[in-house]
Formats: C-alpha cells, sequence, structure tokens
C-alpha cells in the first residue's frame, strides 16, 4: 500500500528581456505608456499572428501599461504572481516609450516520497 508521507513542489522561473524587433512576439510584451503601439494595436497584432493565444493585461505602473502574455503561460502559473514579476523585474529596464519582448522558461519540478 502507498501512503503519501511528503511532497513539494517548485517552481523556476528565467525570465529573458529583449528589445523589440521583427517577428514581433514571444511569450510576453510589456508595453510602455507611450508606446508607438498601445494595448489595443498590439491586441490586433497578436490576434492577427496568433488568434486566441494571448491575452493583454492592463496594469498599473509608472512606465508600463500593458502586458501582453501567452495564454498557456498563465495555465503553468498564476497571472498575479506572474504579473508582479514582470513588472519588477521589466520596470527596472523600461521607460514609458518601449515595447520589451521577454521569453519565459518555467519548469515545475514535484518531488514525492511515498511509504512502500
Amino acid at each position: 500500500m502507498c501512503n503519501k508521507k511528503e511532497r513539494s513542489k517548485k517552481v523556476d522561473i528565467n525570465i529573458k528581456f529583449s528589445e523589440f524587433e521583427m517577428p514581433p512576439m514571444q511569450d510576453v510584451l510589456l508595453v510602455g505608456k507611450k508606446a508607438p503601439i498601445g494595448p489595443e494595436a498590439a491586441r490586433r497584432m497578436v490576434d492577427i499572428l496568433s488568434p486566441e493565444q494571448y491575452e493583454i493585461i492592463k496594469v498599473e505602473h509608472k512606465y508600463i501599461e500593458a502586458i501582453v502574455i501567452r495564454k498557456t503561460i498563465l495555465n503553468m502559473l498564476s497571472k498575479d504572481k506572474l504579473v508582479q514579476i514582470l513588472l519588477e523585474e521589466g520596470g527596472n529596464i523600461a521607460n514609458d516609450s518601449t515595447i520589451i519582448k521577454a521569453k519565459i522558461n518555467i519548469e515545475i519540478n514535484v518531488s514525492k516520497s511515498i511509504d512502500l
């Protein structure tokens, strides 16, 4: 008989920030408040490139107006935690006129100990 004795979960997050370029989409776009394209233009762009694959999240931040994020990433990590991390780290390199793309690698490690 197997009984669950101990269970732990750990999430490692690696984020790669870089300048916006073509093709424009990675996992995340951070859209500055005075960026050449705003959240609605970003929405139209991602809907053309990858219909219904991205979510646009309006945020309250000094420089960043919105975050465009691949929906599959939100299935692995809570929106609130991810937005907090992106604003904290991306906010350090953003200004109000930038559009920054980010590549995110998420690894979920699960370990269990059971009685045999």
